[in-house]
């Protein structure tokens, strides 16, 4: 019998993911699809019977997004949102708003699959001549964070990701989960990765070959030390999930007509 179960997710679909460009830090809204799976993941953890006690997002909007349109759907708008940017999607640096299919063709699929989903490779810094670079640190959700905002990474690992997510997990998500409450996490692809790699103890080599498909609820069961009791499951049905988790992959390779 598990002792603490949390929900943890990535966001519905993206504006960018729709584009499949990198969008990282850029603020995106959700694409239609995207308030579509949100909707009716909020209808399918309903009709399973969740209750949530508090709810953490990013702080970008698609992850906010996410999380509202869920708890409306199950009339749990009530349910208090803390948001932290150490919830944030990692940031891809100098890759942010280039198209991955295309990165793809000119670098190789191989190449940006490493980008995309290993653990310690960390793609070129992002500079101030970049198109985004003002919009990202001028944005006042960051003048308000935990961390100066010099500080604030400019290309990340999924390593440096677990690295800035974990103080806030042990610190703010931990001592919640312990005193009983139910939580429901709206992340990010790579939060999620991160986090799912350290309670599941999943190694280096293998969080490679994870891949998290947009507005699908994971369900974790934790003992009293906070272990799994067994493999994260996702919530739905399993043969729409793994085409969409497909569709995630496929995201990174060279396009049929272009090869």
């Amino acid at each position: 019998m598990a002792k603490y179960r949390l929900v943890l997710l990535r966001h519905g679909e993206g504006a960018w993911t729709k584009e499949n460009r990198f969008c990282s830090w850029v603020d995106q809204k959700l694409s239609s699809d995207g308030i579509k799976e949100a909707q009716n993941c909020g209808k399918h953890l309903k009709a399973l019977g969740f209750e949530f006690d508090l709810v953490f997002t990013s702080v970008l909007s698609r992850s906010i997004q996410t999380a509202w349109l869920i708890l409306e759907e199950m009339g749990q708008e009530w349910v208090p949102i803390q948001s932290s940017w150490r919830l944030n999607e990692r940031h891809y640096g100098a890759l942010i708003g280039l198209n991955r299919a295309e990165m793809a063709l000119n670098h190789g699929e191989e190449q940006v699959k490493i980008w995309r989903r290993s653990y310690d490779v960390t793609p070129p810094p992002i500079s101030e001549s970049h198109p985004y670079y003002q919009e990202i640190y001028n944005d006042r959700r960051y003048k308000c964070s935990d961390v100066p905002q010099e500080n604030l990474p400019k290309a990340e690992s999924l390593k440096d990701v677990l690295d800035r997510l974990l103080p806030y997990w042990n610190e703010k998500i931990v001592p919640e989960l312990k005193s009983g409450k139910m939580i429901l996490i709206s992340a990010h692809g790579n939060s999620s990765r991160a986090l799912l790699k350290h309670v599941e103890g999943i190694s280096d080599e293998d969080i490679i070959n994870v891949t998290l498909p947009t507005g699908v609820p994971i369900l974790l069961e934790l003992d009293e030390n906070l272990h799994p009791l067994g493999p994260h499951q996702f919530l739905g049905d399993q043969e729409a999930i793994q085409a969409a988790i497909k569709k995630v992959e496929d995201q990174g390779k060279v396009k049929s007509a272009e090869k």
